[in-house]
């Protein structure tokens, strides 16, 4: 389509939902060094594992899962990194979109510093992870900077701060005076915190998917996954070409065309609007080393690129199909653009590139890692929220854990409730 939105609208045919999943070409689709090379067919019919999915979650799970001896075959409906991964803004957070005194109401607050503790290792280990294989994403460590808004004001930020401490996890507390002098920002309130990273997420699920097939795994694409039945210990998939293929594991990573049979009342699904700014933009110097957002609803996010462009997003809305409305993404996005200027002074004026997406959510605001219902060797890896690449980092370890007969410690607090 000229709009550059993906073919494929919401479908009932296959177990998966079919969405498009971004409107209009996000600035990562312009970026160098996105692909990886994708064959059209399997070169056998059975494998250790299938992962289902090549965004940045499937290539997570699939570098983990390739150690050169295992067979790994990755399957993707579309070409390789053109799925929801584009539209990600790749602000790489251990900071979990229910705060952490909120979300220790809703699970009690020893697994809610448990998440959130795995979160924050799980953002170290990922920017490791893409040092050691040398990947040239610019995966850069960033603090974080969350701001007092009309969700969660002072009080909230400074009970949320001294939730953190009290589970071990480090986070300064502005006032608003502190804030003003530190960032020029006006403010209640403001915690500053370690542990996050950017990177262009694009070149990283490419660069992973790389990594996996120089261990021998297989990338074959497009492949349309038309049924999955397990038997015993053995997972046939049926493709759209009457091609039947088998594996010890299935892995579904599927992003928000989630598995039909994952359906429940605690996820759902958003529309998000981003842009990116021209290049050498006139900026704070602070700002390079921080992502920034804001405790509101809707809420504002943004960081620095490389090339010294802004990336900056928000403006959600509760509906699956919100953001493919032009009309709205005009008017989301202009609104985008007279956020950020009221708050820090920038005036990025006309984006050089602006995109819209679903994404997914759950009502605790933590990812669904899990078996599908009934199934021991069919995984499923969904939910995200605004921590996508972070919560994938974790899946990984998870998925790895489970196929190799080992039961990750911190595996029950990603169930599908």
């Amino acid at each position: 389509m000229d709009d550059g939105q993906t073919e494929h609208s919401p479908s009932t045919d296959g177990p998966t939902e079919q969405r498009a999943l971004h409107r209009d070409r996000p600035f990562w689709a312009a970026t160098p060094h996105r692909k990886a090379p994708a064959s059209r067919e399997p070169v056998d019919r059975h494998y250790d594992v299938i992962v289902i999915g090549s965004g940045i979650s499937g290539a997570l799970v699939a570098e983990s899962l390739a150690d050169g001896v295992r067979r790994v075959l990755i399957l993707d409906r579309r070409d390789p990194v053109e799925g929801s991964t584009l539209a990600s803004t790749a602000m790489i957070q251990h900071e979990i979109d229910v705060p952490l005194h909120v979300l220790a109401r809703k699970i009690g607050a020893e697994k809610a510093a448990r998440a959130w503790r795995r979160s924050a290792r799980a953002v170290e280990d990922l920017r490791l992870r893409v040092e050691r294989l040398g990947i040239n994403c610019a995966m850069t460590a960033k603090q974080a900077l969350y701001l007092a808004g009309n969700e969660y004001g002072s009080r909230a930020l400074q009970t949320e701060a001294q939730t953190r401490h009290e589970a071990g996890i480090a986070a300064d507390y502005l006032n608003a005076a502190a804030l003003q002098d530190r960032f020029g920002l006006s403010r209640t309130g403001a915690i500053v915190s370690d542990f996050s990273a950017s990177a262009n997420p694009a070149q990283m699920t490419a660069g992973l998917l790389r990594a996996a097939m120089a261990r021998g795994a297989e990338l074959v694409s497009p492949v349309e996954v038309t049924d999955v039945e397990e038997r015993g210990e053995t997972v046939i998939l049926a493709t759209s070409e009457g091609r039947l293929l088998t594996a010890g594991h299935v892995v579904f990573c599927t992003g928000y065309e989630f598995l039909k049979v994952m359906e429940s009342p605690v996820h759902r699904i958003i529309s998000t609007w981003a842009l990116a700014s021209r290049p050498d933009m006139a900026r704070p110097g602070w700002l390079d080393g921080f992502l920034v957002w804001e405790a509101s609803d809707p809420y504002l996010y943004f960081r620095t690129a490389s090339g010294g462009r802004i990336i900056v997003g928000g403006e959600d809305e509760e509906s699956a199909t919100a953001f493919a409305d032009p009309a709205k993404g005009r008017k989301k996005t202009r609104r985008i653009v007279e956020k950020l200027a009221d708050l820090t002074g920038i005036d990025i004026g006309e984006p050089a590139y602006a995109w819209a997406a679903p994404f997914g959510n759950t009502t605790t605001g933590l990812p669904i890692i899990d078996r599908a219902p009934g199934a021991e060797r069919v995984h499923v890896v969904m939910g995200f929220g605004g921590n996508g690449i972070t919560f994938s980092a974790i899946a990984a370890d998870i998925v790895r854990g489970r196929v190799e007969g080992i039961e990750d410690p911190d595996a029950d607090l990603f169930r599908q409730p």
